[in-house]
């Protein structure tokens, strides 16, 4: 996942010169934290829901939960904050979301984008993840049509990431 989600990420940087040229700003550390506790939360009143309502859903959520130990703590923290969570959102909302919002308008963008978003996990064959990626995706392309910056994002996304995988996990 770190080589493709980071190819990805490469690629996005490669196509969109634009994104190269983002600086952090004080503000974004206040977004970043702040919507990362907010997605956190959405995601600790849907997981018993997940459960009761999806077939299979404690099994698909401990399958997602089995994979923190296929590495170091360290490692995989390391792979969330520098590659995966800035990955993904430099591909998915700095070149994907970018590019319909400027085709389609920033409603029908940032929908189209999570749809995507969305729609790849179901190569995972894990309808409970498919749903969670969906989730996340609507909050994040969200986030990313009112602010039009990346920073916050990636501050969200790592953190959220770290926290819910190896900090405090829902289930």
């Amino acid at each position: 996942m770190t080589l493709g989600v980071g190819g990805l990420g490469a690629y996005a940087l490669l196509r969109e010169p634009a994104l190269r040229l983002e600086r952090p700003r004080g503000r974004d550390l206040a977004i970043g934290f702040g919507s990362a506790a907010a997605l956190y939360g959405i995601f600790r009143v849907g997981d018993p829901m997940a459960r009761r309502i999806m077939p299979g859903g404690a099994g698909e959520i401990a399958g997602i939960y089995a994979l923190r130990t296929a590495s170091s703590r360290p490692a995989i923290a390391a792979a969330l904050a520098l590659v995966i969570g800035p990955g993904e959102e430099l591909f998915w909302r700095g070149l994907i979301q970018h590019t319909l919002q400027r085709k389609f308008g920033r409603l029908r963008g940032m929908l189209m984008t999570s749809s995507f978003y969305g729609g790849v996990h179901l190569v995972s064959k894990n309808l409970t993840l498919t749903g969670a990626a969906a989730t996340a995706g609507l909050f994040w392309g969200a986030l990313y049509a009112r602010e039009g910056r990346l920073t916050p994002l990636i501050i969200s996304h790592v953190t959220w990431d770290i926290w819910i995988f190896l900090v405090a996990p829902t289930g």
